[in-house]
């Protein structure tokens, strides 16, 4: 039955005196999450998030078909319907922040910001000022207790981009996919006639559209071309575009040379230099220590655990990296997995009053891109929280 989809803690008693406003996007996930709750028997109300409207050279940003295929669910299960505009809150607190890291060179994660500031926030403030018992998203991820826990579906999870969220918006959300796989839910969107059952899911910008970063940052950078010399010689090898474009470590879109790869291997910003190599053993592509910045343990019970754990723990360094058993003792013991290789490689957590914590492995690794998030998870699926890599 619908109601055996829906996680086991939020089947509330008398659900049709809860009122749950759920984020719409215009997809699959979304839409599906919205049937599941009214057939549960909550009040449901739709609501679509206007947090980007602007159209790019050559890309339409789709968010009025985006509101259009929204609505039209909302109104096949007779659910009212709400648009809220955070499309200055978006630009104040997602995409400047995220010009900002790509000036210095990093390469940050605008989804872990977009929902920390925006879905989980200033949706969850304006809910509760609007009557709402609950916020739901569609998102692949679990709630037990206001703690954050992967979703059955480990290939969608999306934990790694909501590990930032806060403990009092959790208490309050309910994720009606917990329970479900990616296949179950478009299976049950068609068999309840959703028209967009197999919509193509956006690829791009958080809430911008198929846009490519690229192509975004043009817009709100200044960019010049430059040199891309070989790091060992100095030889000039060609141009790029603009080194802001470009991660440590990237060997695709360099477009030089024939036989091996060439990787980026060092960003010369004040110059506009990108210096590459053919030496996968270039000291710049690997590191035995990872600095740590922004620390966010989701709480103080998350905090406790992480200082006095002496039992299993997972890492991730990227959305797509498995989740593998390590220890963690504080300040001693450690092994994550990588984001390239998913052998475990020992490692300790150093921190201190004076100094941000550091990951220090007992080999190098290859180096993830800087701004981007190491998250950990305790026991079998709950998210402690996590940090931006320095």
């Amino acid at each position: 039955s619908p109601s055996e989809l829906l996680p086991e803690s939020f089947n509330v008693s008398n659900p049709s005196s809860k009122t749950v406003f759920l984020g719409m996007s215009g997809g699959v996930d979304s839409s599906l999450s919205a049937v599941l709750l009214k057939e549960a028997g909550f009040n449901v109300v739709g609501v679509y998030m206007k947090n980007w409207s602007r159209d790019l050279p050559g890309m339409k940003c789709p968010w009025a078909e985006d509101l259009a295929d929204a609505k039209r669910v909302a109104t096949s299960l007779d659910l009212d319907f709400l648009v809220l505009d955070f499309e200055a809150e978006y630009k104040e607190k997602v995409v400047d922040y995220m010009l900002s890291e790509f000036k210095l060179g990093r390469t940050p994660n605008p989804d872990v910001l977009c929902n920390e500031e925006i879905k989980f926030k200033l949706f969850f403030k304006e809910a509760k000022k609007l009557g709402a018992d609950f916020i739901a998203t569609g998102h692949y991820a679990g709630v037990r207790n206001g703690a954050l826990t992967l979703s059955k579906d480990k290939n969608k999870d999306q934990t790694y981009f909501l590990y930032r969220i806060s403990r009092e918006s959790l208490e309050k959300t309910i994720f009606p996919l917990e329970n479900l796989e990616k296949p179950e839910v478009k299976r049950l969107a068609a068999e309840k006639g959703l028209k967009n059952a197999y919509k193509k899911e956006s690829m791009g910008v958080c809430f911008v559209g198929e846009v490519g970063i690229k192509d975004f940052l043009k817009e709100y950078i200044d960019i010049s071309p430059g040199e891309i010399r070989e790091l060992e010689t100095g030889a000039l090898l060609g141009t790029h575009e603009g080194a802001v474009f470009y991660t440590l470590g990237q060997r695709h879109g360099l477009y030089i040379g024939g036989g091996l790869p060439y990787y980026v291997v060092k960003k010369d910003l004040k110059n506009n230099v990108l210096f590459v190599s053919k030496n996968l053993n270039a000291s710049a592509l690997w590191t035995s220590t990872l600095d740590l910045e922004n620390v966010f343990l989701r709480s103080e019970t998350e905090r406790a655990l992480v200082e006095s754990l002496d039992g299993n723990i997972f890492v991730r360094l990227c959305h797509r990296a498995p989740l593998l058993p390590a220890r963690l003792n504080l300040p001693t013991s450690l092994k994550s997995p990588l984001s390239s290789n998913p052998a475990e490689v020992p490692a300790s957590l150093k921190s201190s009053d004076s100094s941000a914590p550091s990951l220090v492995f007992s080999e190098e690794i290859k180096r993830p891109a800087s701004g981007q998030s190491v998250v950990f998870y305790s026991g079998t699926d709950l998210c402690l929280g996590g940090a931006f890599i320095k």
